[in-house]
């Protein structure tokens, strides 16, 4: 979303948060600088949408609060059936092996099954999905570990399980909806 569609208080607190961030020479920083200029997703690139992939890093086992507040914002969507009929997958980082991943996937589809959407998660059959490493790799969704501070890289196989998803998510959507 432009900064100039933001109502005064919220460009009030951008702005706020800006200066602070710009400061700063922290991880905060370092993150906010490498993201900065991704456009805000809106309403109607969800109802433009044929298929999608939502992902969002893992807060306490959850989705973070950016991404509850974009669906959350959904209720026109869901009210018109907006939504309805149109493929979904889902996929996430934790800090750590055990820091949320399939909790994660799973709220946020809980919303995406409220708008009607099809949910499509990762067969076991997919290679790599079956696994004892410290990794990602789950029927929910795609995942990876990230660190504590976003040091990790994800592996090869938590990738090719990505492409895999997205593979069947765009599959899957050409099917229904043409």
């Amino acid at each position: 979303m432009p900064e100039s569609k933001l109502s005064s208080a919220a460009r009030r607190n951008f702005h706020t948060l800006k200066k602070e961030l710009e400061a700063k020479d922290g991880y905060e920083t370092k993150i906010w600088r490498e993201q900065k200029d991704i456009q805000v997703c809106a309403l109607d690139d969800f109802r433009e949408a044929d298929g999608m992939l939502l992902g969002s890093p893992t807060r306490y086992g959850n989705m973070t609060a950016q991404m509850k507040a974009l669906i959350d914002g959904t209720a026109s969507l869901w009210l018109s059936g907006a939504m309805e009929g149109k493929p979904a997958g889902v996929f996430t980082s934790t800090a750590s092996t055990h820091g949320g991943q399939e909790t994660t996937c799973i709220t946020m589809m809980i919303p995406l099954i409220h708008l009607g959407m099809l949910i499509v998660g990762v067969p076991y059959s997919t290679q790599g999905m079956i696994h004892t490493e410290a990794r990602g790799g789950t029927p929910y969704g795609a995942s990876t570990i990230s660190g504590p501070k976003g040091e990790l890289a994800p592996t090869s196989e938590d990738l090719a399980i990505c492409r895999v998803q997205g593979k069947r998510v765009a599959e899957l959507t050409k099917k229904v909806r043409g």
